[in-house]
């Protein structure tokens, strides 16, 4: 009888934390680290999700999905998803390439394949048809990790020396904030001789590089 009641506790626990964060919210076992050993956690969640209150996105990896009136269930959130990763791993993710352009506004276009530089190890998630890719880097280049600075090098870097164009620095201009300039100033030394001269432009420093 005391099993069963305890069982129940922590399920019940669950969904206390879960229902906290709101629907959207991506997380794993660890998450609820202190409601219980982890094979009752594990079990609580499997009938959470057997109830539908929680879907399971790969191992070790679930979501309080949301639910549209006409939709109906939709699709996980990335982010979401890339900050749960970086809980469990404990480690800094720094979204790159075709990602890092989108997210600044220099490219329209959502890549299929979503791919964040890390300190972690390498890995790879599929959820439906969208990939997150997890690349190993250098602590050089995650030296920028949470930073807006790390975000401009990173899609400059995709697009390319040649291809940054006047609109491009006038997006990055009116996007960035006084914050976020200034640290653009701050963070220059991790950058590119060429994406450096960039940074200080939008920044507002012309005479330096």
């Amino acid at each position: 009888m005391a099993g069963k009641k305890s069982k129940k506790s922590i399920e019940f626990k669950a969904k206390l934390v879960i229902y906290g964060h709101g629907m959207g919210w991506c997380f794993t076992p660890g998450d609820l680290q202190g409601l219980g050993n982890e094979l009752a956690i594990l079990q609580a969640l499997l009938r959470l999700q057997k109830q539908g209150t929680i879907r399971r996105l790969s191992w070790g990896l679930y979501e309080y999905p949301r639910e549209h009136k006409k939709l109906g269930l939709l699709p996980p959130d990335t982010e979401q998803v890339v900050k749960a990763v970086a809980r469990k791993d404990q480690t800094r993710m720094l979204p790159s390439g075709a990602l890092a352009a989108n997210l600044l506004g220099l490219s329209n276009q959502v890549p299929a394949k979503a791919v964040y530089l890390t300190e972690g190890l390498s890995k790879r998630i599929r959820i439906g048809n969208r990939e997150i890719i997890f690349k190993k880097t250098t602590p050089k280049n995650m030296a920028t990790a949470d930073t807006p600075a790390g975000l401009v090098i990173q899609a400059l870097k995709h697009i390319g020396k040649n291809q940054v164009d006047d609109t491009m620095i006038s997006i990055l201009k009116k996007r960035l904030t006084k914050e976020d300039r200034e640290s653009l100033r701050r963070q220059v030394k991790y950058a590119p001789a060429w994406i450096k001269k960039i940074m200080l432009t939008v920044a507002g420093d012309k005479n330096r590089g």
